[in-house]
């Protein structure tokens, strides 16, 4: 095993800084045989959940950490915002326990929230209030110890020491020693080992880690060229001095240290402290006040059987007119089930939350999707108006919405008026309070053909002069690099003949599918049972939206409820149109009592491929397919088969 271990490591969340991703460094950690790693981005954990997954994965301790960056002015103590003009120290914690990780929640959401100038900042004092729970390394050359030193000030340098030592406790703060062969690093080391032999503060080696492999080194610095907006052959940039921020095998760390091995094996010291779980949230549903004498479960059901009433009231006139697939008792019958079902896997709460939002918006005419996805398989969310869709009536399966041989918990989306999807929105945070509520954060990964670094011309060629499509024209999508050569003749070609097109290629390769920028995700909202600073860290854009700093898919292994607020242009556009045929022509129309079998709509819309707007009938393929099939098998009755496969695939489907 390994005697050391990489505490100081910047991945792609470190935002087109680090170019090193999640799942290739945890293997290469495994490959050089260390236990551990940590992961310290600039200023953020936006990628906590899946690094620690990862590292999992394969066996390999994840220790979650940052680089914080420390406000110097000291009158920051008393302000939530950090003074105009004041500059910053770089410092590096990492999350000891669960305690340190929601300290470490608090600190990055507070210097995001009310800290950010130019960086997410944070103050000495904030720090010291939230230091339980996380040991500390004083940081590169940007470190304030490390500072004092260049500035040949070692009783300055001692003093910084010695106040971070104070706020996070004698055992819980160490000397940082780096050597990437930078002049300035060899110029400190003598200070640093005197301030050890001073202070009693041990010196723990790490190598400021930027990307993977030494032959990184230039992928990294296209990608600060991308942040930057500078051309690869600016000489006034900001520009990594050498090749030596990579992550380092502890044979290339001894020759580096080979006089002072103890500062390698203290990494193994640190990393045994480090024991973050990071384990799903117990109790995700926040709580719903039900009237007096019911529990959540009798008034889940209360509510549901008061809906399917409503609901019978054109039930009854159908079976009375033959137009029913299924009698009002298979209703029944379905209904007790899928309410026996839920109440099983206790996700009563779950229902009332959504049932809740979309009485509210239908209380106060906000136009409301009729449903769609499995959601619309159960009678339940039919019975309390969450879906408008009768499951039966369609031949839909309740099982493909809710499993209780395999629980997961459910999911259930759902269109809003674009313009009013807001105040939705704003009823949930009213409800539910604002420090539990928020929108979802949306990391945005660098795709095929090279992303940014492929149609930005910074290397003095451009990847689409080469083109890559297909031979019939088409541009396959989400098609990676090595694909978009194999597939494209004329890729290829220039590839094996051209050696500029070569390198940017071979560059753009080993920076695709690394995150790129982060925003706000389309739909996502999360409602916590408790502050969210407390499970998650949050995030402030760049549009002043706060957010939560995980995305999507880290907030559903975390086990939070999430929803999914979609603002649907479409139902605006219906909700418009309504209205004014109500005004010109004095009618009232009711979008659930259209016929789903008008001769006339078949014929002028969907036989001539007029169905721009209409869902999955929208594209310039389908419309092409709509033109071309014989108009009769539009309006032809369709069955719904359902079969029951085995295997990998297993489950019931339908055709």
């Amino acid at each position: 095993m390994s005697q050391f271990v990489h505490l100081h490591l910047h991945t792609d969340y470190s935002m087109l800084d680090g170019a090193c991703d999640v799942e290739k460094l945890v293997k290469r950690v495994k490959e050089l045989g260390m236990p551990a790693v940590a992961m310290t981005d600039h200023g953020n954990i936006f990628g906590a959940v899946h690094f620690v997954n990862a590292a999992r994965a394969v066996d390999v301790k994840p220790i979650v950490g940052c680089e914080l960056y420390v406000c110097k002015k000291e009158d920051h103590h008393t302000e939530r915002t950090p003074p105009e003009g004041d500059t910053y120290n770089h410092l590096l914690v990492l999350a000891e326990n669960e305690e340190g990780y929601r300290n470490l929640t608090k600190i990055t959401s507070e210097a995001s929230l009310h800290g950010f100038y130019y960086k997410p900042r944070i103050s000495k004092k904030f720090l010291a209030e939230h230091s339980r729970g996380l040991l500390a390394l004083s940081g590169c050359l940007k470190g304030e110890v490390a500072e004092r030193l260049m500035e040949s000030n070692y009783d300055a340098a001692r003093a910084a020491a010695a106040s971070y030592r104070d706020i996070f406790g004698e055992k819980n703060f160490y000397l940082e020693i780096q050597d990437q062969g930078l002049a300035m690093e060899h110029r400190i080391h003598p200070g640093l080992f005197q301030l050890e032999k001073d202070l009693g503060v041990p010196l723990v080696a790490t190598n400021d880690s930027h990307y993977l492999c030494e032959d990184d080194a230039h992928a990294q610095d296209v990608m600060v060229c991308i942040q930057t907006g500078k051309s690869i052959q600016d000489t006034n940039r900001m520009k990594f001095e050498g090749n030596q921020f990579f992550v380092k095998s502890h044979e290339e760390m001894s020759r580096v240290f080979k006089d002072a091995p103890d500062v390698l094996s203290r990494t193994l010291d640190i990393a045994e402290r480090c024991n973050l779980k990071l384990e799903k949230v117990s109790s995700p549903f926040p709580h719903f006040d039900v009237p007096a004498g019911f529990t959540l479960d009798s008034y889940f059901e209360h509510v549901t059987r008061e809906g399917f009433a409503r609901r019978l009231e054109v039930l009854r006139p159908m079976e009375g007119k033959g137009q029913l697939k299924h009698s009002l008792a298979d209703y029944e019958q379905r209904l007790a089930r899928e309410l026996a079902i839920i109440q099983q896997m206790k996700f009563s709460g779950y229902f009332l939350i959504v049932w809740d939002f979309i009485r509210y918006a239908k209380e106060h005419d906000i136009p409301v999707g009729p449903g769609r996805g499995s959601a619309a398989g159960a009678l339940v969310a039919y019975s309390l108006g969450i879906t408008d869709i009768d499951p039966l009536q369609h031949e839909l399966l309740f099982e493909r919405f809710l499993n209780p041989e395999r629980i997961s918990m459910p999911d259930i989306d759902i269109d809003f008026c674009m313009n009013r999807r807001g105040e939705v929105i704003d009823y949930v945070t009213r409800k539910y309070g604002r420090d539990n509520v928020a929108q979802i954060h949306h990391v945005r990964h660098d795709g095929g053909e090279g992303g940014d670094q492929g149609r930005r011309p910074r290397h003095g060629r451009s990847l689409h002069r080469c083109g890559s499509h297909r031979e019939d024209g088409s541009q396959p999508a989400h098609i990676t690099l090595e694909e978009a050569i194999q597939e494209s003749p004329q890729l290829h070609d220039a590839y094996e003949k051209d050696s500029q097109i070569r390198e940017l290629l071979e560059t753009a390769k080993k920076l695709e599918g690394l995150v790129r920028n982060s925003g706000v995700h389309a739909a996502g909202v999360v409602i916590s049972p408790r502050p969210l600073t407390e499970l998650v860290p949050l995030h402030k854009t760049k549009n002043d939206e706060i957010v939560t700093a995980f995305d999507m898919v880290a907030i559903e292994k975390l086990g939070l409820l999430k929803m999914d607020f979609l603002g649907l242009t479409t139902l605006t556009i219906l909700d418009d149109t309504i209205k004014l045929i109500a005004q010109t022509r004095g009618q009232k129309l009711e979008l659930a009592a259209l016929p789903l079998e008008d001769d006339e709509t078949y014929h002028k819309v969907f036989d001539k491929g007029l169905t721009s707007g209409v869902f999955q009938f929208e594209s310039h393929g389908m419309r092409d397919v709509l033109r071309r099939v014989p108009a009769e098998l539009h309006r032809r009755p369709y069955r719904v088969e359902r079969t029951l496969s085995a295997g990998a695939d297993s489950g019931w489907h339908d055709r």
